[in-house]
């Protein structure tokens, strides 16, 4: 079997919501799996040294047109949220939980929580609106808010964002094909040929 794709997101990047939407599709044209892994972008920017760019307002008009139009050409919905960006640490505990029972439906999850924020503007940070996607999503909602304040599931996250760091993430979408890094959304082109031909003539 050949080895899974790596795929790293933050529910609250938008370029991770857009790459959410082919990355399944990509990789079973060419006989992968993915394994998701969902970080928190904040611990990789105290390591990088990086900051997020909706922090500067240059970079931020930017980022809106970019993920707008990036959106559109990609065919996938979007509903820039406000407030953006927002702490999604309790929405990835839930998909650490649920990784451990079952990755199908942690996958299911992560998919659900990118689109309910990016296309619908519910806002993940909220426990409230939070417990209510777990319900509309066909989990437990008591049970999943009890995960996401459990120690166990917060040491969880805490522990993939090391690995991540370790693993030389530093933003989100972080894909690796193979050992092989790729940073964001528009990648999508170089991840398809490397995956039908490996390395380019140079980087063998």
């Amino acid at each position: 079997m050949k080895p899974a794709i790596d795929f790293y997101f933050d529910f609250s990047s938008p370029y991770s919501y857009i790459a959410s939407e082919w990355i399944g599709a990509v990789a079973a044209r060419h006989g992968r799996t993915v394994n998701w892994r969902a970080i928190l972008l904040g611990a990789t920017f105290q390591v990088s040294g990086l900051r997020p760019p909706a922090e500067f307002p240059m970079k931020r008009e930017y980022l809106f047109r970019d993920v707008a139009r990036s959106a559109a050409f990609a065919g996938v919905p979007l509903r820039m949220p406000e407030p953006f960006p927002i702490p999604t640490q309790n929405a990835a505990r839930v998909f650490w939980w649920l990784k451990a029972q079952d990755p199908a439906q942690a996958v299911a999850w992560a998919r659900a929580g990118l689109r309910a924020y990016f296309a619908r503007g519910v806002n993940l940070s909220d426990a409230v609106a939070l417990k209510a996607l777990c319900a509309e999503a066909g989990l437990d909602a008591e049970a999943a808010e009890a995960a996401w304040n459990d120690p166990q599931w917060k040491l969880a996250l805490k522990q993939a964002n090391e690995q991540a760091i370790a693993a030389g993430v530093f933003g989100a979408p972080f894909v690796v094909v193979d050992g092989e890094p790729f940073w964001g959304n528009d990648r999508q082109a170089q991840i398809e040929a490397w995956l039908t031909a490996g390395p380019p003539r140079g980087l063998e």
